[in-house]
């Protein structure tokens, strides 16, 4: 699985998250990736991006190996001839370029997809824009997320908005590149031609909306913030804390788990919660009443019982608690040094 692309070559003109996420991705894959970075700002910007803990000696911050992992670096000036030949002979024996230039950028460098298919007419050029190829407005994640209604909908019913934790809209949108790129390989297997595959972080943000799109559209409601609740079900991601101290998460999809719930509990059962729609119109009320039966009980008792039923609930875990799990351990990556991040894939592949 690890070297199931190991005939492949890619060149990453790409630097902050969302490309970048697609190289490693590769990386971890087993293709060659050739990562070109900046020598004018000694490399992508996020080198620079250290915690308060971080060394501040070390070339790589901890956010720019979280994708970065597998790839071999050079550091060129790609406004300087001999630097762009550097990158034009590397191009001639690829497979995929990734490249987050604006088109006028890339034409400027000599870096956009005309010319560098132009060099191997078998290539696979993958662009990422922020808007669109015409815009030329920055695109970082919190913009996005703004521009998109994730931020007007993210937060507490006490109107305190919240950016995402991490920058999704980098993520979706680095998946959106993927898929595209995959789609362009298994096409040039059969057909042995190249292809542009390109995708924004504003229309990966847009289709990943989901039902929250649909209920304006259909439904004609505006979602607002509601913390970790959910507009279509109840209780669903209501938060409830337990006699020894966890916390905990309710995923209660449908009548027949939220009754199995109740006995779970020792809670009769009560009218103006026997249906999901009156659980979501009397949601305050159904909280109150969960509490009353979940602040007796300690996690561990309660999550046996729990999975027994197969009554769907999340204990909610910091870093340290997540990654010290046995289960989170076969989705780590290593660095020579020792450094641990964290697989991008984490599909499996048999035959």
């Amino acid at each position: 699985m690890q070297n199931f692309l190991s005939s492949l070559t890619v060149i990453e003109l790409a630097s902050v998250l969302a490309g970048p996420a697609v190289g490693q991705f590769f990386a971890e894959l087993g293709a060659k990736v050739i990562k070109i970075e900046n020598a004018r700002t000694q490399g992508d910007v996020t080198r620079s991006w250290k915690l308060p803990t971080e060394d501040s000696a070390s070339e790589e911050s901890a956010y720019y190996r979280a994708v970065n992992w597998g790839k071999s670096t050079q550091l060129l000036d790609l406004r300087k001839s001999k630097d762009q030949t550097i990158v034009h002979e590397l191009v001639k024996e690829a497979d995929v370029v990734i490249s987050n230039f604006s088109p006028a950028a890339g034409r400027k460098l000599a870096m956009d997809g005309p010319t560098l298919r132009a060099l191997n007419p078998q290539l696979i050029f993958a662009r990422l824009d922020a808007f669109s190829p015409e815009s030329r407005r920055p695109a970082y994640d919190i913009v996005l997320q703004a521009e998109t209604g994730f931020l007007s909908m993210n937060g507490t019913a006490a109107g305190q908005l919240c950016r995402m934790p991490v920058a999704l809209i980098d993520i979706l949108a680095a998946h959106q590149l993927k898929e595209g790129i995959l789609l362009a390989l298994l096409r040039r297997a059969t057909s042995q031609k190249g292809a542009t595959v390109t995708a924004s972080l504003y229309h990966s943000a847009l289709a990943s909306l989901a039902n929250q799109a649909t209920n304006y559209l259909i439904a004609d409601q505006i979602a607002q913030p509601m913390g970790c609740q959910h507009p279509n079900i109840a209780p669903y991601g209501d938060i409830f804390e337990l006699a020894d101290g966890a916390r905990i998460v309710l995923a209660i999809g449908s009548d027949q788990q939220f009754s199995a719930l109740c006995d779970l509990l020792g809670l009769p059962q009560v009218e103006r919660f026997q249906d999901n729609q009156l659980r979501v119109q009397n949601r305050s009320a159904l909280i109150d009443y969960l509490q009353l039966g979940l602040a007796k009980r300690q996690y561990e008792e309660l999550a046996a019982a729990a999975e027994a039923a197969r009554i769907p609930i999340g204990r909610i875990r910091n870093m340290a608690e997540v990654f010290a799990l046995a289960a989170a351990q076969s989705q780590l990556l290593h660095y020579p040094n020792g450094d641990r991040a964290v697989k991008t894939v984490s599909f499996q592949l048999e035959d």
